[in-house]
């Protein structure tokens, strides 16, 4: 079987095109035409046709329809593996010849869950400013949909507070991540030290959803003392946060990052909470085993050597 593929391939190389092998690599990697007509800024029927040719070709069944997701048949995984191989091959190559003449040029592809979006685009801004010819996209997301691009690999790095333990990851440390206790300057408790964790508990508190890496970090210091919060209102992200505590709506917890402009303008106070501020890690991720573009890795090693000043 193997060798009969082989052959297959082989004969029909001359006839595949470079772009019906980005479409196939894409459909299968995301599961579904429109998925990969979104990423590729194609029409979901050129799609469909380009991936009939590429079948018809190589004399084929590359796909099948499993429920709503479109997966590989098991000669198209064979072909999936040599083409992620090829296109690997060529990306390196153009790195190469972007290395060989000192130009740091083509896209770079992030995307930040909500909390880090404060601070993420002033990194890439001053990138830029040092690699005009580099193109920036960043996408923002919550981190149920954020460690769904990680799983496809829709992006080449993602920045988040916790790295998922279920998936081969790899991951950087780089900035400091204060998560502090938040409330409008008239608040009572403004001006208290070392407020108790039962008094926290007490106050009319502002949420982020369930999946939040925030909410689980506070859920967790507080089952260390046998506390657990009564969600007031549950709001999406950090800005909703931010404006339900300055209207006087309740307390919160947001990152540090996040409130210069208010703590700067003194609508927000950080209040005196024992065991906060609590310090976590802003990591740069990507999935175990990709391949970094010149453009990944300097803009990776950029970042690192940034926050180690």
């Amino acid at each position: 079987m193997r060798n009969d593929f082989s052959d297959t391939v082989r004969q029909n190389l001359p006839n595949i095109t470079l772009r019906q092998m980005q479409i196939f690599e894409s459909v299968v990697r995301l599961g579904g035409y429109t998925r990969a007509a979104n990423e590729l800024h194609l029409t979901q029927p050129t799609v469909s046709m380009q991936i009939t040719k590429l079948s018809e070709v190589l004399g084929l069944e590359l796909l099948e329809q499993s429920g709503r997701k479109t997966t590989a048949t098991s000669i198209g995984s064979q072909v999936y593996d040599n083409v992620q191989e090829i296109l690997q091959r060529l990306a390196a190559l153009g790195d190469l010849a972007d290395d060989l003449k000192g130009v740091l040029q083509g896209e770079l592809k992030v995307s930040v869950i909500t909390t880090a979006a404060y601070f993420m685009p002033h990194y890439m801004g001053k990138f830029i400013e040092d690699h005009p010819l580099v193109t920036p996209r960043l996408t923002i997301s919550n981190r149920t949909d954020a460690i769904e691009r990680l799983r496809t690999n829709q992006d080449d790095l993602l920045i988040m507070g916790k790295v998922p333990s279920t998936m081969p990851v790899k991951a950087y440390p780089f900035i400091n991540n204060e998560v502090v206790v938040i409330a409008r300057p008239d608040h009572p408790l403004r001006g208290q030290e070392n407020i108790p964790l039962e008094q926290l508990v007490k106050e009319r508190f502002l949420v982020r959803e369930p999946g939040s890496g925030t909410r689980r970090a506070v859920d967790q210091l507080l089952a260390q003392s046998d506390l657990k919060l009564t969600p007031y209102m549950e709001l999406g992200n950090a800005e909703a946060i931010k404006q339900g505590v300055m209207a006087g709506l309740g307390i919160s917890v947001l990152s540090r990052r996040n409130l210069d402009l208010e703590l700067s303008s003194d609508r927000i106070t950080i209040l005196d909470v024992q065991g906060f501020p609590l310090v976590r890690r802003w990591y740069a991720a990507h999935y175990q085993g990709k391949r970094l573009s010149l453009v990944t890795r300097s803009f990776l090693e950029y970042i690192l050597n940034e926050n180690a000043k």
